[in-house]
This record gives C-alpha cells, structure tokens and sequence, in this order.
C-alpha cells in the first residue's frame, strides 16, 4: 500500500530539514514523498534540492494559502493513503508509517489518527502539549472534541469522493475536512494509541487574533456540514487544551 505524504512549507529554513529526515527515514518503503513550497525565499529550496533524488515530486510556485497547497499535493499524489506532515513536524520514530498502515488494513479503517506532543519552537526535546486524542465517539466534535491533523492517515478514495480542503479557510480546514469525512459521511476511523507526530509550538492558530478567526471557521464549518455545534464547545475546548499542558506520555506512548 502507497502512502502519499505531503509536507506543505514556505520560508521553513529553519525547520524542513528535520521534516525530510523525518519522512525519508522511514523504514516503511512504499511512501510517496510530495513537497509543496509557496515560492520560498529564505533558502528552504536550498535545503529541499538537497535531497531532490528522494523525494517523488517537488511544486514551488505561489498559492493563497496552507489548504490550497495541501490540495495540489492531494492532487499530484498517486498513493491510496493521504498523509500531511508540515515543515515544523516530524514523525515520532521511523517506524510509525509502517505501523500505523498496518493498523489501518488489518482493521480495513478508512482513516486513522493518534496522538500528538508539541515541543518548544526552539527546544525540540522539551515537551509542552500532549495531546492525548482517545477513540472517536459520534458527536464529540460539537462538544469539543478533535484529533491531531498531522496524525491523519485516510485513504485517497474518501478524498475522492467526499473532496479535499476547502482553500477559502485559513485556519481551520483540517478541522473542517475531519468534521466533513467523519461526523457528516461517517467514515470508519480507528484511533491508534500511540504518538504519531511532534510538532513544535507555535503557528497563527495560536495567536489571540488566530484563536478567534479558527473559532469563526469552527462555527462556519458546522453550518457548512448542516451539523449542530453545543454552546458548551468554547468552554470544553480551551479546558481540554489546559489539561494537556499537565499530562505527559509514558514510555510505552512514545
């Protein structure tokens, strides 16, 4: 089974490297390595064509934001599994592909997510967030609940047939697709209990300005799928967030 990965950046200098070692050493060896740069300027294509033998395909051109170039890797890809792993992202271990697919086939999943840990922009090895995402229950998404973006693994046939990300969004599209493939078309996900992806901190989605547009997209986002959100969400959500910062993963976790 393909799995096509695609890692988004523009002016990720500091960060892609890590990102590319992160994907090419895998020991999973189907993977279908798409990079989609915005036209950087700050020397991250530099970095990119240093390992332009490895990696399947490479766009750098302009685009109107992350969900638009999200997309176009979608598009490009030929693998039956989509997975998004950004420029400050990296795999847990190189062997967690290769785990996670085999989790998703034995239990024929049509998507599969797991846990997340945030680590200090600068410090990659202090961690700040774990966020333990726990198995889906239907409706959770109105109360609250989300899982982890770059620890999605879906098959291509749900993007195909349920569409990619909506590119007028630009915060929230991950949470707008997810809310769409699984509390909408009721996709058959399975969680796997261990940390899939590292981020480091940081982001627009984590400024005040930030919070408030990705809440606004939160809120479109349901009435775009004709689904109900619960008054009770911009309380539960800030309150799940806090707790994360007190929980840490265990040795069998990560």
């Amino acid at each position: 089974m393909i799995v096509s990965i695609i890692t988004v950046c523009l002016n990720s200098v500091e960060t892609i490297e890590d990102t590319i070692k992160s994907v090419l050493g895998q020991d999973y060896r189907e993977i279908e390595y798409i990079i989609v740069d915005g036209n950087s300027t700050d020397g991250t294509l530099d970095i990119i064509n240093k390992y332009r033998e490895e990696i399947d395909k490479i766009i750098s051109e302009p685009d109107h934001g992350i969900y638009e170039a999200m997309n176009k890797g979608i598009k490009f890809s030929t693998g039956e599994v989509i997975a998004i792993l950004n420029s400050d992202d990296i795999y847990a271990d190189h062997s967690i592909v290769g785990r996670v697919v085999e989790f998703l086939q034995s239990n024929c999943f049509d998507a599969v997510y797991g846990d997340l840990i945030y680590v200090d922009c600068h410090k990659s090895n202090r961690i700040k967030r774990y966020w333990r995402a726990g198995p889906y229950r239907k409706n959770t998404f109105r109360y609250g609940w989300a899982l982890p973006h770059p620890t999605f693994f879906c098959r291509k046939e749900i993007f195909d047939t349920f569409g990619s990300f909506d590119a007028k969004l630009q915060i929230a599209g991950d949470f707008e697709l997810m809310l769409r493939f699984i509390e909408n078309h009721h996709i058959k996900v399975g969680y796997f209990p261990e940390v899939i992806a590292v981020m480091r901190g940081g982001g627009k989605a984590n400024i005040l300005r930030g919070i408030i547009q990705g809440n606004m997209e939160i809120i479109s986002s349901f009435r775009k799928n004709d689904l109900r959100i619960s008054p009770w969400f911009f309380i539960l959500k800030p309150i799940v967030r806090i707790s994360q910062l007190f929980r840490r993963p265990s040795k069998s976790d990560f």
